[in-house]
């Protein structure tokens, strides 16, 4: 489905972002599996990938940083001639309730969550552009659409890419080039591991399926936002979160 593609996700050394790098893989696109600081676990997911017979690279960058996400882009420019597909997954937590959050805070969850797909995007875009097609992913939330206690950091930083996503989606889609977000709800990853069962039958109460969605979920919604298959689907939110923003 993704034969001859190049494709960059960010943060996949883990969680949604891992299996999206292997699941588009395996669908034939070259990816460039990005991380920040776990090296040796974006090269597990990069030896996964080649052992299945794809072909994949970790390239370490901070994307929050402006100058660095410029340098990965331009990399992989430089290497493949081209970029066909970006993933904006990486994003980080720093949960606290709004009166005892601080401002570093709130800031390092939109410079990684918001910021970071910007820097990202902006430069991609002159690529897509000039090629006249590109598909751009952005992993938003279902906390970007309903808000979450204990969030406001991350849900103003999901709720932004949603913003972000329509956009760019206004601004690019004459050339080709589609823009569309995805929005996961309570995912069975590291990051909802930690919880206790007590707090994870709460949450699956409040899902119309009864239960977590899975990485591999996301990563379908991902491949195929990301194929010909969704050619005139841009400017969208696909909520893959067991009905619990309906």
């Amino acid at each position: 489905m993704l034969e001859g593609k190049v494709a960059i996700v960010t943060g996949a050394s883990r969680g949604i972002g891992r299996q999206i790098a292997l699941y588009m893989a395996r669908e034939g696109a070259a990816v460039i599996v990005n991380y920040n600081g776990s090296a040796a676990r974006a090269e597990e997911v990069v030896q996964e990938i080649r052992n299945a017979g794809g072909q994949a690279e970790a390239v370490q960058c901070n994307v929050s940083d402006y100058e660095k996400a410029q340098e990965l882009i331009n990399y992989v420019i430089g290497q493949y001639k081209r970029v066909d597909i970006l993933v904006n997954n990486a994003g980080i937590t720093r949960d606290n309730l709004l009166m005892k959050m601080s401002e570093e805070e709130f800031d390092a969850v939109i410079d990684t969550n918001l910021k970071g797909a910007f820097n990202c995007t902006k430069h991609v875009s002159r690529q897509m552009l000039r090629q006249k097609s590109g598909r751009i992913i952005n992993i938003s939330s279902v906390s970007g659409v309903m808000g979450n206690a204990g969030q406001a950091n991350y849900c103003a930083s999901k709720a932004g890419l949603i913003g972000l996503t329509k956009s760019v989606a206004r601004e690019l889609g004459s050339r080709g080039i589609t823009v569309n977000a995805i929005a996961p709800g309570f995912i069975d990853t590291e990051m909802t591991s930690v919880l206790s069962e007590d707090v994870k039958k709460a949450m699956g109460e409040q899902i119309p399926l009864r239960r977590f969605g899975r990485p591999e979920d996301v990563a379908e919604a991902a491949v195929f936002l990301a194929s010909d298959k969704a050619a005139y689907i841009t400017g969208q939110v696909l909520c893959v979160d067991g009905g619990m923003a309906m």
